[in-house]
């Protein structure tokens, strides 16, 4: 196969020069001017439209130039400056899509402290410590902070606490980030060297979103130019080869400086948030548009709206009253209101921006599609995990398309058993919603789900990740229609993207038990990766 050429390391968070980024639209969308021929041979469609057993396919050869395919024949001549890439017959797939990555809480979390399935605070205290204690014996740098991702303290019978926090943290700077990245917990020393106020509790919802954006500011938080290399390498060996990147930082400048410097693997969306929606529209740039150093691999994306808060810290925003809430029923709550959240759609969109907002109670599910009526706006819906039954006709016939994590469903399947009891039956609607029609986009939400879409489409298939029978199988998709569901909407024909997956099975191979077939899904070999023609993994011979 090919050889993939060595990459320059490149640097996190080191913004793109300054100065006006008119945006341009490549045409035909998806190409990349000089980035190279390359013929793939022998390559097996995996059939994706509507097929649910497979029938027999011939395998094709696969010309790409400048980034987008142009020719498919059964077979076809090399010409002058082709690089070649022989599939061996191996059943190929289009490129697959994350739709929903935080993409440097995702490189940073590889190196995080595990909080997952901790049952309280003390034993998230207790992990942290013995951690801090390795750090001690080791010498490490006492100056560098330590951070812990995972926990979900919706389930802990007692709140985090920051003096308990300080008892451990001995004189380093120390936070931990919950598991849905909706709250977060600062040590007094990690408070004060950010300038925040002291305060005793986690922060959470609009409050943490102000303080993530600044974590950077704390020494050692950035990754190394290797572990990001190694990182977005991994995500090429799952056969990945693009990513809607909803960074809290300006993903939108980082990620053309990263890709000048080398990191060429992955084609990036890069997303903005309300408090950068006006140095975007002063630069402007608009949704779909090349962005200036990203070779054709870098497209400017969406503004984000998060309309409400999550399952995890029981502040999704509902119609019914959490069964387990503490005190008073409570609901959850909206982040902002229903004129600011029309406010922010319609100057979006005035400006070419698309709109991508965060909904995941079935209060602000209806909320936002109330939202993008009013307007006549047509967007996104991230994470749609609760819906009213009206609203899945609603999301059709307003032409919105809905991005969900299915890898949540393995999350929050207990504490949703717990949360919303009398109305699991309408969360994670995949089925209801491909049969209305709805567009689905399917993602991680990484670092929240780990970044890998063989998980993803296993969840959304057989809705369960252990021993238990699938919960609320009713909702489940088929693997065709998951596959569908996570190649952004292409296909190995003429006109799509020189985007593609050699898989080393049939990923639609028949299996006798449930759990082999879910095991097919999960260890799907990769064999090769390519993305805008250029061979971006390989798997060893």
């Amino acid at each position: 196969m090919t050889t993939v050429p060595s990459q320059r390391p490149p640097g996190w968070g080191a913004s793109a020069p300054e100065g006006s980024a008119t945006s341009t639209h490549p045409s035909p969308p998806g190409a990349t001017p000089g980035r190279g021929r390359l013929l793939v041979r022998n390559a097996r469609p995996v059939p994706l439209d509507g097929v649910d057993s497979r029938p027999d396919v011939a395998p094709v050869d696969l010309r790409i130039a400048d980034g987008m395919i142009v020719e498919v024949a059964p077979r076809l001549e090399r010409v002058p400056g082709e690089d070649e890439l022989d599939a061996g017959g191996h059943w190929t797939i289009p490129g697959l899509w994350d739709h929903h990555v935080h993409a440097g809480q995702w490189i940073r979390s590889t190196t995080w402290v595990d909080l997952a399935g901790t049952a309280s605070a003390r034993e998230a205290l207790d992990r942290l410590a013995a951690h801090i204690a390795r750090l001690d014996a080791s010498g490490a740098d006492p100056h560098q902070v330590v951070t812990g991702f995972g926990y979900r303290s919706v389930t802990w019978p007692s709140p985090a606490s920051v003096a308990d926090l300080d008892a451990i943290s001995g004189d380093r700077l120390v936070i931990a980030i919950a598991g849905d990245a909706h709250n977060g917990w600062l040590n007094s020393r990690a408070q004060a060297a950010l300038g925040l106020p002291h305060r005793d509790t986690a922060h959470a919802e609009n409050d943490w979103f102000s303080v993530i954006d600044r974590l950077s500011e704390l020494p050692g938080f950035d990754p190394s130019p290797q572990l990001i290399r190694s990182v977005v390498a991994g995500m090429a060996a799952r056969g990945i080869t693009g990513i809607v990147d909803f960074e809290f930082s300006d993903s939108f400048r980082q990620w053309p400086r990263l890709v000048a410097d080398g990191l060429d693997l992955i084609r990036v969306v890069a997303s903005v948030y309300p408090h950068q929606l006006d140095e975007a529209i002063g630069l402007g740039l608009s949704t779909g548009g090349a962005l200036p150093g990203g070779e054709g691999l870098v497209t400017m994306g969406p503004l984000k709206i998060i309309t409400d808060g999550s399952l995890g810290t029981r502040t999704a925003w509902c119609c019914q009253p959490y069964l387990s809430a503490p005190g008073d029923a409570d609901c959850g709550a909206p982040n902002l209101t229903g004129e600011e959240l029309r406010a922010l759609i319609e100057r979006a969109d005035s400006h070419g921006l698309g709109v991508a907002t965060h909904a995941i109670g079935d209060r602000a599910n209806q909320a936002v599609l109330d939202a993008f009526a009013a307007t006549g706006v047509h967007g996104r819906v991230e994470h749609a995990q609760l819906l009213r039954l009206d609203d899945i006709g609603r999301l059709a016939d307003l032409g919105i398309a809905a991005s969900i994590q299915p890898a949540h469903v393995l999350d929050d399947r207990d504490i949703a058993d717990d949360c919303w009891a009398d109305r699991t039956e309408r969360a994670f609607m995949m089925r209801s919603l491909q049969d209305a029609g709805v567009r689905l986009l399917f993602g991680s939400d990484a670092p929240v789900a780990p970044l890998d879409p063989w998980l993803a489409m296993a969840a959304a298939v057989h809705r369960s990740g252990d021993e238990r029978d699938a919960w609320h199988p009713e909702q489940s998709l088929t693997v065709a229609e998951t596959l569908a569901c996570s190649v952004d909407g292409q296909r190995l024909a003429p006109g799509g993207r020189g985007d593609l997956v050699v898989l080393g099975d049939d990923p639609l191979r028949p299996c006798e038990r449930p759990e082999d077939a879910r095991a097919l899904l999960r260890g799907m070999p990769v064999l090769a990766t390519v993305c805008a023609g250029r061979v971006t993994h390989r798997a060893d011979p």
